[in-house]
Order: structure tokens, then C-alpha cells, then sequence
């Protein structure tokens, strides 16, 4: 029979590290936010204002799952509400349980949240799995501990499979994408001598985890020479906000040989980035920007497709771009996968009913609309 044990200070994970980094190859669609390594950077930066929940699924004498989980204050309209979520905070796009069994994870952990005193006044666990990984599995376990209210789509993520080699990718694309992409390369790789730079460092343990400073630097240099240099308010990774949380997440990402920068320069220059962090062939695409003032139309373009072309001849899986229709992405995809919201409202909490009832209010509406929309155009 299964127990579970929950952590609520950082420092006390300590004594799971070796637990959670044995769970973590065994994790379904695993990524850098999953690392007990990410949790901690992100907990420094970010928990001053949040409390820990981190669940510890035991059994049999062993750890067989772990639930990060945390409790943030969330301003409604209607007021603010205790939100009892994961802590991926956007930054990623999946999460859920650590270690191979997250049904029998989940169903633990729910059934501890039914059990334990309720310090929240909504439950609601984003970035869930689509069919095709999550499965149910997490609103199975939230349906049979009676804490699932509602599930609703959350996020729509563009995502490209990678095939077997270059042209197999490019096959799947229309005439007109086909021949842009190719012009796009030959122009910047070949008539103007861009220069493709990639480091994916091998881990720490293996002898390596070099951050490379300086590339890292010269994506700042051109995130700070495109639109996000004049972002005020945002997570780009020169905003203040959040700038040295970027920098302690991208030291620790290239100690775990996580992390994936890519740099176009042009005359020695820094012209583009794009900055993913990597796991077991599936990389997930952070951010991405371009010099404006560099004078070379595409150049964002051209540095994105010879990442993909490189990223196949390295046998890698799948990249996640993230959510977002940006064009860059409705052009690159091969797919799309759906993430979900689940949410819990407890009965004896006016706000979080109320912050329910108003969601299902919007949705009718936009349906409603959607619908006099297309009757319209056939009128």
C-alpha cells in the first residue's frame, strides 16, 4: 500500500535528489522543468511569495513517484484566490507526476489532498498531457478523489516530428514553403557567409557541462537589439524579472547537459538566437529572436530551419515550439497537441465558484459568437 510524505521547504527535498534523478528517465515526455534542479532555480527566484507542496509517493520501501505541486495567489476580477497548481509558471509546456507510474501516483496524491486540511481555494493542474501521453490518467485520479469540477483545453502547442533526414521534412510542406526554405538558406548560409552555431554540452558527470558564457551572452545581445529589448513587461531573457533567474537556469542546464543555444552570426555578430534546453531527443524551444537593425531579411528564419536540419542529423526526436499561432510556427510544425486545464472549485469557497461560473459565461459567449460568425458569411 501506498503512503505519501509531503515537503513543504525547498531545503528538505535534498533527501529525495537521488530518488527523483532515478524517476526522472522513466518520466513520460520528460523535460529540464521536470529536474529536481530546475525546481530548486526556479524555487530561489520565485517561491519567496508561493508555498511548497511536493508530494512523495512511497511504496513497498521506495519512492515510486513524486507531485511538485505549489500554492500561489492569483488575482480575479472577483478577487484573490489561493491556487494550489503546478509550478511550471508557463515556462514549459507539459508537466505532471515524476517517475513511471503516474496513475498510481496521481490517485495517491489526490486521494492526500481529499484527506489532508484544505489551505486553497482552487485546485487547478495546467499543462496536462494530451490524450496520446497523459491518457486520463491525472482527471481519473481527480474524478475518483472527487476533486474535478471541469476540464478545458489550455494551451495549443506547435510541435515538429522529426523524420529520418532533411528532405523527408521538407516534403511534407507545400511547393511555395519548400522553395522559400531552400532560398532562405542558400541567401544567408551561402551568398552572405552565415556562420550556424550550435553547443549542447554533455553533463557535468560526463566531464563537461560548459555553459558557454559567451554564446549565451550573444543571445542576450540579440534578444536585447530585437523587439524584446524594448519589452517592459514580459519574461524574455533580458527582462529584469527575470533575466538572473535565465542565467542560474542556464548554468544548471548545461551542468545537467540539458541545454541547447543556437547562434547565427554574420561578420562576427550575433544576427539571431534561439534558445531550447534538450532531453532524451526532445527539445523544447524557449526562446528566439533576431537583430532588426542586421539588414538581412530571414535571418531568424534561416537560423531556425538549419537547427532543425541539424537537430535531425543528430537523430533528435521531436522539438516543442510552445504555444502561440506566430507564423514561424504555423510554417515549421508538422502537428499540434493540446494541453489541458483541470480545476477543482470546492463548494464552500464563494470566489473560486464565482471565478468557475464566470469562465463558463465567457466560453458560452465566444461559442455564441463563433457560431452567429459563420452564420453570418453563409448568409
Amino acid at each position: 500500500m501506498s503512503h505519501v510524505i509531503e515537503i513543504n521547504d525547498i531545503e528538505d527535498l535534498a533527501q529525495y535528489r537521488m530518488a527523483w534523478n532515478a524517476l526522472l528517465p522513466e518520466t513520460p515526455g520528460a523535460s529540464f522543468f521536470h529536474t529536481i534542479d530546475w525546481l530548486e532555480t526556479y524555487w530561489r527566484h520565485f517561491g519567496h511569495d508561493q508555498k511548497l507542496r511536493v508530494l512523495v509517493v512511497r511504496s513497498g520501501g521506495a519512492t515510486i513517484g513524486i507531485v511538485p505541486l505549489c500554492i500561489r495567489k492569483e488575482r480575479y476580477k472577483l478577487g484573490t484566490l489561493r491556487v494550489l497548481t503546478y509550478p511550471l509558471d508557463n515556462w514549459g509546456t507539459w508537466f505532471g507526476p515524476i517517475g513511471p507510474h503516474p496513475a498510481m501516483t496521481m490517485l495517491a496524491v489526490t486521494q492526500h489532498l481529499r484527506r489532508a486540511k484544505r489551505d486553497w481555494d482552487m485546485l487547478e493542474l495546467r499543462w496536462v498531457g494530451p490524450e496520446q501521453s497523459d491518457r486520463g490518467r491525472t482527471a481519473r485520479a481527480m474524478r475518483t478523489a472527487n476533486l474535478l469540477s471541469e476540464k478545458n483545453e489550455y494551451q495549443i502547442t506547435s510541435i515538429v516530428d522529426l523524420p529520418k533526414n532533411w528532405d523527408d521534412y521538407i516534403a511534407g510542406k507545400s511547393s511555395t514553403l519548400r522553395r522559400q526554405f531552400r532560398r532562405t538558406l542558400k541567401q544567408i548560409y551561402e551568398d552572405r557567409g552565415g556562420q550556424f552555431v550550435r553547443h549542447r554540452p554533455d553533463p557535468a558527470r560526463a566531464g563537461d557541462g560548459d555553459p558557454r558564457w559567451d554564446l549565451y551572452e550573444m543571445c542576450e545581445t540579440a534578444a536585447l537589439a530585437s523587439w524584446q529589448g524594448s519589452v517592459t513587461n514580459g519574461n524574455t531573457i533580458t527582462h529584469d524579472r527575470v533575466r538572473d533567474y535565465c542565467r542560474d537556469a542556464h548554468e544548471v542546464a548545461a551542468r545537467l547537459g540539458m541545454v541547447d543555444v543556437n547562434v547565427l552570426l554574420h561578420e562576427n555578430k550575433p544576427v539571431a538566437f534561439l534558445y531550447n534546453y534538450h532531453y532524451r531527443g526532445r527539445i523544447t524551444a524557449l526562446r528566439t529572436g533576431y537583430d532588426a537593425s542586421a539588414g538581412h531579411d530571414g535571418v531568424g528564419s534561416a537560423l531556425i530551419l538549419k537547427s532543425i536540419e541539424d537537430s535531425i542529423s543528430r537523430g533528435d526526436e521531436l522539438i516543442d515550439f510552445g504555444p502561440g499561432e506566430r507564423e514561424h510556427k504555423r510554417r515549421l510544425r508538422t502537428r499540434t497537441e493540446t494541453s489541458y486545464r483541470l480545476t477543482y472549485t470546492p463548494l464552500g469557497s464563494f470566489k473560486s465558484q464565482a471565478v468557475s461560473w464566470s469562465r463558463w459565461a465567457k466560453k458560452r459567449w465566444q461559442e455564441r459568437a463563433a457560431t452567429a460568425k459563420v452564420a453570418a458569411a453563409v448568409i
